[in-house]
């Protein structure tokens, strides 16, 4: 592509596909697709932004991943499946080797979940690369899992393991001693998210209220349990700590597990008589599920080490506007 490209021929090259023959995609001046009657669609955007949501040398291939799996991750908390999605893109300047990358590992998990890219915008940004990703789902008006559905006397779970992305990233940061073997095998989790689509859709039939963990788990869950008007009572001995982090300090496991956030999995709460059920989900999918605790009738959200005690200063989650 030479230096004189446009930012249509930016999207032709490489952000022009087919879609589905019953959707409408890029090329008009909106994007049009049905939903099915009983379906209500489920939408959600983020930004990622340059230096603050991910490092200038990452693989621009893991970033085109990265950009859609947390919105899928989002979609997976509602329980919903992927219809489309719409592609934002600021950009310094063009370079085709870059762009290249980005687009083939969007497109390739994109490709996995059935979510075309159905339209979006590029434009020169002046600082930095600038990604903001909207996706569109569906969900049965009667299942879409809501973080205002808690009730008292729910156990509350999460999947997969907690920690491995923050410590990731504390350490690419420079903000903890960088162990190559340790980063080495938790990078993944960093850069690599899983949205648990399956898992969503699987569990709606039988959760009361769900979320995805991104800005830690203890700030997640709040959200949880101020909308539902419940409290909760973690254990930290239940909690799913990836084997990869077993040796590290406990103060910065304790913050890794309990705060750290880009970890997308799902934090969800159920009835007790839904245990079983959830189990037999986990060994289908192949998905770890674990109780961490209950939700109760007193407010605030508390949880208790090894020996029974209640922790007395637990770690705040991410949130880009503290200082």
């Amino acid at each position: 592509m030479s230096p004189q490209a446009t930012e249509f021929d930016l999207i032709a090259r490489y952000f022009k596909r087919p879609v589905p023959k019953e959707m409408l995609g890029g090329g008009d001046d909106c994007a049009l697709f049905n939903v099915q009657p009983g379906k209500q669609v489920a939408t959600s955007m983020d930004l990622l932004l340059e230096g603050r949501h991910f490092f200038s040398d990452v693989d621009p291939r893991t970033l085109g991943h990265k950009a859609l799996a947390v919105n899928l991750s989002d979609l997976a908390a509602m329980g919903a499946s992927p219809v489309g999605c719409l592609l934002g893109l600021g950009l310094p300047s063009i370079d085709t080797a870059w762009i290249d990358q980005f687009a083939q590992g969007f497109y390739a998990l994109a490709q996995q979940h059935d979510c075309p890219l159905i339209g979006g915008d590029t434009t020169r940004s002046l600082q930095g690369i600038v990604l903001s990703v909207t996706v569109f789902g569906t969900v049965d008006s009667a299942r879409a899992m809501r973080r205002s559905a808690a009730q008292i006397g729910d156990e509350i779970w999460v999947s997969g393991h907690l920690g491995t992305a923050d410590i990731a990233c504390r350490m690419l940061a420079g903000v903890i001693p960088t162990d190559p073997e340790r980063l080495k095998k938790i990078r993944h989790a960093l850069e690599m998210p899983v949205p648990r689509l399956a898992l969503g859709q699987a569990l709606s039939r039988h959760v009361n209220s769900a979320i995805d963990v991104s800005d830690g788990l203890l700030q997640d869950l709040g959200h949880i349990l101020q909308a539902s008007g419940c409290g909760a009572l973690i254990e930290e001995s239940a909690l799913p700590v990836h084997a990869d982090l077993l040796g590290l300090p406990l103060p910065l496991l304790r913050q890794a597990t309990l705060a750290g956030g880009d970890l997308y999995e799902l934090c969800f709460t159920a009835p007790v008589s839904a245990h079983a059920a959830i189990q037999k989900i986990s060994h289908a999918l192949n998905i770890p599920l674990t109780r961490i605790g209950l939700t109760t009738r007193q407010s605030g959200l508390h949880v208790v080490d090894q020996a029974g005690q209640l922790l007395p200063d637990l770690p705040a989650g991410f949130d880009h506007f503290r200082i």
